[in-house]
């Protein structure tokens, strides 16, 4: 009941204030869940698709997010490809906290007065190392069908918003958040220094599919079915020495053949030259 014309009325800041809430919402839920399509957020957030609509198209206004196609790993189907909405570089940076310039200063200086790209290579895997003690807790106290959901809630707890999803002949671990995106543009070794730390981690050839850094929506990340094996220390690397991301030291039967040791080795070292790079 109105009193006077004035119970019952909502101040027009609190509306504005409501919109931009939920407007958050609706971009917090495109950075935890990765691109997404408008039924995808009227589900996750319990709006109509027409609300969502609305508050996309003020997103996409304010250069916060984009539409774009969405990407089919696999067997296409008939029809055009599904609309989804993704967070543009300005709408990642609303969420960022992090010290990008300081970073990629401090890449550049190592870079440039102490070895070159090596020394870059050298300090993202022992960057990548201090952070894989907790990762590596966790995926060995899961069961081995577990292991790449393990490492996702891992991640997710250092702010990667990861998931885990099976895929056609395997897994894909998708992280929908980077805090160091827009250093690895300038310094991929960060994105290869990870992925071999997710191979050992999971004890298997790993493939990255797509990065962030590198203008995707997700990073993603491929684990064959026949992934988690035993995981490897980090002085055990691909093939029984040192390398990059790759198999076990032990010959994986795959069908028919068994993989040398030197066929490992140059599997690891073609996905450790690809990682944080986009799929030709």
């Amino acid at each position: 009941m109105k009193n006077g014309g004035a119970v019952g009325e909502t101040p027009q800041e609190e509306l504005a204030t409501g919109e931009r809430s939920t407007r958050t919402r609706v971009a917090r839920s495109i950075l935890d869940h990765g691109p997404s399509t408008v039924a995808d957020l009227a589900g996750r957030l319990g709006l109509t698709q027409a609300a969502v609509r609305r508050h996309l198209d003020a997103l996409v206004s304010d250069d916060v997010v984009e539409p774009r196609d969405q990407r089919v790993y696999g067997t296409r189907t008939r029809g055009r490809p599904a609309k989804v909405f993704a967070l543009t570089d300005c709408g990642r940076d609303a969420f960022d906290q992090s010290y990008d310039v300081l970073a990629a200063d401090a890449l550049r200086w190592i870079e440039e007065n102490a070895g070159g790209e090596a020394a870059v290579a050298a300090f993202a895997r022992d960057r990548m190392e201090a952070q894989a003690g907790a990762y590596r807790r966790a995926v060995e106290a899961a069961d081995p069908a577990a292991r790449t959901e393990a490492l996702a809630k891992a991640l997710t707890a250092d702010g990667y918003a990861a998931t885990a999803r099976n895929a056609p002949v395997g897994e894909q671990l998708c992280q929908h958040h980077c805090p160091v995106a827009h250093v690895a543009e300038r310094y991929p070794q960060l994105c290869e220094a990870e992925t071999e730390v997710f191979s050992r981690l999971l004890g298997t050839h790993v493939q990255r599919l797509a990065t962030i850094a590198h203008g995707d929506g997700v990073c993603t990340t491929f684990i064959p079915k026949a992934a988690h094996r035993p995981t490897r220390r980090s002085g055990d690397r691909p093939g029984g020495g040192p390398g990059g991301a790759g198999t076990t030291g032990d010959p994986v039967k795959s069908g028919k053949n068994v993989k040398t040791d030197k066929t490992d080795k140059t599997t690891s070292q073609a996905s450790a030259s690809t990682a944080g790079r986009n799929p030709a």
